[in-house]
């Protein structure tokens, strides 16, 4: 199985908390979005490859292709940050042998049908029932927004 450094949801995938200072923190030289409208969307692929660090390897995969992408062989030094809009992405690869580790919460923002859980993080009913089903199926689930903040266990948001 390949190495995953972290798995962070944020519906922002790449933006500058992420490229200034997570992907510094965990030291990856690869990141994988797991989204399967986004493997549609041309456009949006493009602008999100431009926003990441110069020389980072960037794939935005289904739920499909990136369970079958992270249970290949390891690669020699290969380190992934995996994101995700919401967690259902991730409860998929869970379910599909794909080991994750700790899943940092960090930003799903507020629209139709979400409660408002803190400045950063609003979930619909269905993506918090999610979470918790993903909290049994992985070590952790915290929200931190940033790397120097402390990191806050799942339950205490919710």
């Amino acid at each position: 199985m390949r190495t995953i450094v972290l798995t962070r949801i944020d519906d922002r995938l790449i933006h500058g908390q992420v490229v200034t200072a997570w992907v510094k923190k965990v030291n990856c030289n690869r990141i994988l979005i797991v989204d399967d409208p986004l493997t549609k969307d041309v456009f949006m692929q493009k602008i999100l490859k431009s926003a990441a660090p110069i020389g980072m390897h960037v794939d935005v995969k289904g739920v499909a292709d990136a369970t079958a992408f992270l249970t290949e062989p390891e690669e020699k030094d290969e380190k992934i940050l995996i994101l995700v809009k919401t967690p259902q992405p991730l409860e998929a690869l869970a379910d599909a042998g794909v080991v994750l580790p700790t899943i940092i919460l960090g930003g799903m923002g507020a629209k139709a049908g979400r409660k408002k859980f803190n400045r950063n993080v609003s979930a619909s009913e269905e993506e918090v029932a999610c979470l918790k089903r993903l909290s049994e199926k992985v070590s952790t689930v915290q929200y931190q927004l940033v790397p120097d903040e402390k990191p806050m266990l799942l339950e205490k948001l919710l």
